[in-house]
């Protein structure tokens, strides 16, 4: 999932996790772990996505469908699970969320442009 606060995108994964995929949130993690102040220490975010990824490689190789409810709001952190994934052979299905978002209503080109 990719896009700014507020935008739906728990919602959506929410409904993607009750067909079946594994939701995995930053914001579920914190909440388990009753820290309610951000931004997080830079060490406790390094663990808390180090936990993350460890737990998504696990279900890719298990063969289970992921649902990542993250912002991915920077190029370098898209970049940094497409090269986590790459070897699992998981590719990024860029193109997919790019269409939809320019033809969901309500967003405009320019922000449908800027999500990515």
């Amino acid at each position: 999932m990719c896009g700014p606060s507020g935008s739906g995108k728990t919602t959506y994964a929410k409904r993607l996790e009750g067909q079946g995929m594994i939701r995995l949130s930053f914001d579920v993690i914190m909440w388990e772990r009753e820290i309610k102040t951000v931004p997080l220490p830079q060490e406790l975010r390094d663990e808390i996505e180090a936990e993350l990824q460890a737990r998504l490689l696990e279900l890719v190789a298990a063969g289970r469908d992921v649902v990542l409810d993250f912002s991915f709001w920077s190029r370098r952190m898209r970049d940094d699970y497409r090269d986590l994934l790459g070897p699992t052979g998981v590719t990024s299905g860029d193109r997919v969320p790019r269409h939809r978002s320019r033809h969901r209503p309500g967003t405009s080109t320019c922000q449908a442009r800027n999500s990515f």
